[in-house]
């Protein structure tokens, strides 16, 4: 080969490899705003011929990622998943509580605290005059607002377990979708990487895919020395090594705050995150899916827990004192809410009255029984059947019942010094509740006084140590019960730790500002993490773009670079083809 063949053959070599130069930045440049793209780089080697430079050649193109930058921004990933999942979910729960006014004590906002607020100030006006129909219907819808309000942020708490347990199916649906991307990138690469060709799109398109699910699930990985790249749990279960190894779980069908989950339980009402058969629910630490299990399993019950625990104290305090009432006319019968049956064994002590009133108030019959001399709820019923006009039976559903059997008559009860299992005697069967239920998700205002075909308990028996027939022994004028209610919600009432919340006492406007407060510090504190692990993350990514991404004025001057580069070895092989043009025209003139 003569002289002018070799170094015709170095300027194609040249111009050969700055064409590749080009077409990589150029790609550079067109993807640099590409997400998860990081700058190519032609790498250029010299061609030696038994020691003599025979021109250019592309060793390969690579990308170059700091693995350290990498590995933070990938834990900054699973970091910023759960905050802004946390962060979304505590947001829809404080808006469940409704909105807060100035003073929880007033009436114009719309939290649990001014509802049960304006309760109150139902009860106020009622006790001005406990005999207007007009005010007990009123108090009585205040209550309902009450035990609706209850019931309606109970349901939204369960709605968003399920969101939440729904959200799980899906992200676990995403993570797969990755673990699958992963796997097949890594054969991908592999027989790039066999066949001499780049790989370095490939591997973007790897680290993007684990970015996305580290978003999801935190997760270890590393590369081996052929390339693959393995991820497992933090615990080490492996979830793509020479293949994927896919999420399983399944969405509970309906969810109610008594469904939770339980590791390795065959009746627990979540089931767990399994690869392979292997529960690793407990090993997913950070990332959207864990923030959900979180929430579905320790945040939202704790609001939960909260909510009952002021549910529970409000009945009781309220049928505590409604139990000391009776309606005016008296109702036709009184149905307990106790279950019990004819066998139940029954430790009162004291007298219990209970008399037969027509529907202006009059005493039609009565009797005071001394609860010590029954043991059982049966013979207790036998003997309040001696009372003339009386019914009294435990009922198909295990009920304590007590009916008038005169037309037009109905049953009074005054407690009197009775006693049982420290509660009275009406109380104790629940003969005269005013609420019912026993947590948020069922509490309510009893149907027929919600209903208006029973009048609010207002009233008491007369308790005089003897009664005349004909004597009227209900008033309805009486303020005694109304204000019994009113100081049962503003008095002091001690509720036990519940959802995070620490025992205390206080009113129930007071439990309830608390509950609203606790919610909205939870908001709050989602809203401050997240706001920081999106800072976080946003710096490990400016710092790996700065590092690996594209520099759109740096491509721009080296491709100007390239183009007079490109433009000289296209000179040289044009006077290297006129160099042989006139070698070939001396020798045909020789």
């Amino acid at each position: 080969m003569s002289s002018l063949d070799i170094a015709r053959s170095i300027a194609f070599s040249g111009l050969s490899a700055t064409q590749v130069q080009i077409s990589v930045a150029s790609a550079n440049i067109s993807n640099a705003d590409t997400k998860g793209y990081t700058e190519k780089t032609a790498n250029q080697s010299s061609s030696v011929t038994s020691g003599v430079g025979t021109g250019v050649t592309i060793s390969g193109i690579t990308s170059a990622v700091d693995k350290l930058l990498l590995k933070s921004l990938v834990g900054a990933d699973s970091d910023l998943g759960a905050a802004d999942t946390n962060n979304n979910y505590l947001t829809e729960l404080q808006q469940l509580y409704g909105s807060t006014s100035s003073g929880d004590s007033s009436t114009t906002g719309t939290s649990l605290a001014n509802t049960i607020a304006a309760f109150e100030s139902a009860l106020s006006s009622l006790a001005s005059t406990p005999s207007s129909a007009s005010l007990q219907s009123n108090a009585v819808s205040a209550l309902a607002a009450v035990t609706n309000q209850l019931q309606q942020t109970s349901s939204g708490i369960q709605k968003l377990r399920s969101n939440a347990d729904q959200d799980i199916a899906s992200a676990v649906t995403d993570v797969n979708s990755d673990l699958q991307q992963i796997s097949d990138l890594n054969k991908q690469i592999k027989q790039e990487a066999a066949a001499g060709q780049s790989t370095a799109d490939l591997e973007d398109q790897r680290n993007s895919a684990l970015q996305d699910l580290a978003s999801q699930m935190n997760v270890s990985y590393f590369t081996t020395s052929s390339g693959d790249l393995q991820v497992y749990t933090g615990s080490g279960q492996a979830l793509v090594d020479s293949t994927a190894h896919p999420l399983s779980y399944t969405a509970a069908q309906s969810v109610t705050a008594s469904t939770t989950y339980t590791a390795g339980s065959a009746t627990s009402g979540f089931s767990g995150i399994t690869v392979n058969g292997v529960d690793i629910t407990s090993q997913i630490s950070s990332g959207k899916v864990s923030a959900l299990i979180t929430l579905r399993d320790q945040t939202l019950p704790a609001a939960q827990s909260q909510l009952d625990e002021l549910a529970q104290q409000l009945a009781s305090s309220v049928n505590a004192v409604s139990n000391q009432g009776s309606s005016v006319p008296p109702p036709t019968s009184l149905t307990g809410t106790a279950t019990v049956s004819n066998s139940t064994s029954f430790a009162g002590t004291g007298t219990v009255r209970i008399a037969v009133a027509d529907k202006s108030g009059n005493l039609v019959s009565y009797q005071d029984i001394d609860l010590s001399a029954y043991s059982t709820v049966g013979a207790l019923a036998a003997k309040i059947n001696t009372i003339p006009g009386v019914s009294a039976s435990v009922d198909a559903n295990g009920h304590l019942s007590i009916s008038a059997t005169g037309s037009g008559n109905g049953i009074a009860i005054n407690q009197m010094t009775s006693s049982v299992g420290g509660e009275g005697f009406s109380q104790y069967f629940g003969l005269n509740d005013l609420i019912t239920g026993t947590s948020a998700s069922n509490i309510g205002v009893r149907s027929d006084i919600l209903s208006g075909t029973a009048a609010l308990p207002t009233a008491t028996l007369d308790a005089s140590s003897t009664l005349t027939v004909g004597n009227s022994v209900l008033s309805s004028g009486s303020a005694t019960v109304v204000n019994a209610l009113s100081s049962a919600l503003t008095g002091s009432t001690n509720f036990a730790m519940a959802g995070g919340l620490g025992a205390t006492t206080g009113s129930f406007t007071d439990y309830a500002a608390a509950i609203v407060a606790n919610v909205a510090g939870k908001a709050s504190q989602a809203s401050a993490t997240y706001t920081s692990r999106q800072t976080a993350q946003s710096t490990y990514a400016s710092s790996l773009s700065s590092q690996s991404g594209v520099n759109i004025d740096q491509e721009s001057a080296n491709l100007s670079a390239l183009q007079n580069k490109y433009a000289a070895a296209s000179q040289i092989i044009t006077t290297i083809n006129s160099m042989f043009s006139a070698l070939m025209t001396a020798m045909g003139t020789a």
